[in-house]
């Protein structure tokens, strides 16, 4: 099955909007293009339901309703319990509230594992747990390529002292698609649980996160076709045992634990959009399936599949130029459509001169400073990024390509 690129463009009003239609758009890493449902819903629900959810009135009901249904659909498509899901105003945040439960639920002596693939996110928030007295060990890269091997995991994990091991799916910069299932075997192996940073795989494919195994993902609504929230999936045990963070007599109410203010009831209920547009997605393209986690699972290998066929055309020029150095994979099966590239300069001006040729897209340490560092490049000058997602076009790449032949 083939993605039909014409329809996909037609569920985002993006690309008839004078200034964004005659440009091709290269920043999706940075914050996707918002599609239609989610608009939709978002202006309804601030035309129609500004008020307190859930109470007794028919203005008030229906805000509370679009809130659990967004909560309810994007649970079944992630292959885990409604009450697993929960909402928040970023991944940092959500990172930041989780990270002070586990600050009270580990005991001295005890360690967590970070790694220096990591956007900031996922890395600055639990790092800061050493100053309260907790080992905080390392899972470095291989400076060369950026790969995060899992058998540098395993020493980490040998003394059985490590409670919480934190990586990325994949990286926003180098990309490499890590294999969540496996470090999750090795981690639970050891007696820790995992957290997965999703943010920069979620937008190529809503993943199984049951079938992953992960005991907490995290992703960004904002860069995967929808509103500024962060979303989050945690094991009900886990979440559970784990000290409550949001309003004490919420204690009882899991996706209520690590909400610590009031949840935005707009942009909760435009999350219920991303739902629709896969849906849409689906019935577009496939049979009917009752099942959402199957919808789901079927429009994530349609979007990695065009995704896949798109990039490598650009991944080969990059490779195949000796002026910059391509992160992460030069195979676009094994990587997330996230390119980054280090240009021995500046990046910065580079992508202003790409902007003047019709590419959007940007350039900087793209909060990833510890990955830029580790691999030897300065984040002063960062590296030039230019992200893809299923609804890119075969032109846009060769478009890209071009200029890329005229201003590097």
């Amino acid at each position: 099955m083939q993605l039909d690129l014409d329809f996909v463009r037609a569920q985002f009003p993006a690309f008839s909007v004078p200034g964004l239609a005659d440009r091709a758009f290269f920043e999706n890493a940075g914050g996707s293009y918002a599609c239609a449902p989610v608009i939709d819903r978002l202006t309804r629900f601030y035309r129609e339901r500004k008020v307190q959810p859930y109470a007794p009135y028919a203005a008030a009901e229906a805000g509370g309703a679009e809130m659990d249904e967004a909560r309810s659909r994007l649970a079944a498509m992630m292959g885990v319990r409604t009450h697993e899901l929960s909402f928040g105003p970023s991944t940092t945040a959500n990172t930041y509230v989780l990270a002070q439960a586990f600050r009270r639920e580990l005991k001295p002596g005890e360690a967590i594992v970070v790694t220096d693939q990591d956007h900031e996110a996922n890395s600055g928030p639990w790092r800061r747990l050493a100053e309260e007295g907790l080992e905080v060990r390392e899972w470095k890269i291989d400076p060369a390529t950026g790969h995060l091997d899992p058998a540098r995991l395993a020493p980490l994990l040998a003394d059985g002292r490590v409670r919480l091991v934190c990586f990325p799916h994949c990286s926003n910069v180098v990309a490499e698609i890590n294999p969540v299932a496996e470090i999750g075997g090795l981690s639970h192996a050891a007696g820790a649980v995992t957290c997965v940073d999703g943010v920069s795989y979620a937008p190529h494919g809503i993943p199984d996160v049951g079938a992953l195994g992960a005991d907490i993902y995290l992703f960004s609504a904002y860069k995967t076709y929808g509103p500024h929230q962060g979303i989050m999936a945690i094991r009900e045990d886990l979440g559970m045992r784990l000290p409550n963070q949001g309003h004490w007599f919420n204690g009882d109410t899991l996706y209520k634990r690590f909400t610590p203010a009031g949840p935005d009831h707009a942009q909760v209920a435009a999350s219920a959009g991303i739902a629709d547009y896969f849906d849409a997605l689906h019935d577009h393209h496939f049979a009917p399936e009752p099942e959402a986690r199957r919808r789901a699972a079927r429009v994530h290998d349609l979007m990695r599949a065009q995704e896949v066929a798109i990039c490598q055309p650009l991944l080969d020029y990059l490779k195949d130029r000796n002026d910059v150095r391509l992160l992460g994979p030069a195979d676009a099966a094994r990587r997330a459509p996230t390119v980054a590239v280090d240009l021995g300069r500046a990046a910065e001006p580079v992508s202003v001169a790409l902007a003047a040729e019709g590419i959007n897209c940007w350039a900087g340490d793209f909060y990833a400073v510890r990955p830029l560092s580790a691999m030897g490049i300065d984040p002063g000058r960062g590296v030039l990024r230019m992200s893809i997602v299923h609804y890119t076009s075969a032109q846009d790449v060769a478009r890209l390509i071009a200029a890329l032949d005229r201003v590097l």
